[in-house]
């Protein structure tokens, strides 16, 4: 995720210097805490408010980026129920729908739209929602080629070709490949690696799985501390205590 604030903040650099648009404030303060949301879970709750309020008024291409990530993190930490969960990444896949309108050679347009996309896809049921995947591919396929070192989208490919039954395009190889090119460009991005572990075991490696889990667990330096504190620690340590018989 830290890639992914750092070509946020450019592309708003880039709408600001244009001058039509004015930046709102909420959108300054989740560049802030998007990887430090843990210190204060609940600001995920006015972020995501505000900025949903705040589009109502004010339809331009830095918010409706805002209001795709946010509803992407609400979504994940904040929502307490599966239906919660499924308006929060329909909202955000909307506004990522929008702002792939409005920029289209925006890498980070496609990306949340097929974050969004396939994360309702996994709430909702991978088999009940087949009909996703080729909207989700398309998005991921085509953030990466317009920005081959977006991190977050190597995650994104690596979930889905892991995810996806293979009669409708699933892949561990491509799974796993996808994921060590992620790492190839950020090591410190542990939801990487917590991927990675989970198709390593899908392919009865644990061994290997092992020493990825160990890895998030003994992060020091975390690219996103707030994701490595809330989701990925935590899975880690819950995966390596569901293989410890397994060999």
């Amino acid at each position: 995720m830290g890639h992914v604030r750092a070509l946020l903040a450019a592309l708003l650099v880039l709408t600001a210097a244009g001058g039509a648009s004015a930046q709102s404030p909420l959108v300054a303060e989740l560049r802030t805490w998007d990887t430090r949301y843990h210190e204060d879970p609940a600001r995920l709750d006015r972020l995501y408010q505000g900025l949903t309020e705040a589009l109502k008024t004010d339809s331009h291409l830095d918010n409706f980026l805002a209001l795709a990530q946010i509803s992407y993190m609400w979504g994940d930490v904040r929502a307490k129920t599966p239906e919660e969960k499924l308006e929060a990444y329909d909202r955000g896949r909307q506004a990522a729908k929008r702002a792939v309108e409005l920029a289209p050679r925006s890498a980070l347009a496609h990306f949340w739209h097929a974050t969004n996309a396939g994360r309702w896809g996994q709430t909702k049921g991978v088999m009940r929602s087949l009909f996703l995947v080729p909207t989700v591919k398309e998005g991921m396929r085509t953030a990466l080629e317009l920005d081959p070192k977006l991190v977050g989208a190597y995650s994104l490919a690596g979930s889905v070709y892991a995810e996806v039954p293979g009669l409708f395009g699933g892949d561990l190889d491509k799974s796993e490949e996808m994921f060590r090119k992620g790492l190839e460009l950020d090591p410190r991005y542990t939801g990487l690696r917590v991927g990675l572990a989970k198709t390593l075991i899908k392919k009865k490696r644990f061994d290997e799985a092992r020493r990825e889990l160990r890895a998030v667990l003994d992060e020091k330096a975390p690219r996103n501390p707030a994701d490595w504190t809330v989701k990925d620690s935590r899975q880690a340590r819950e995966i390596l205590d569901s293989i410890k018989d397994r060999s």
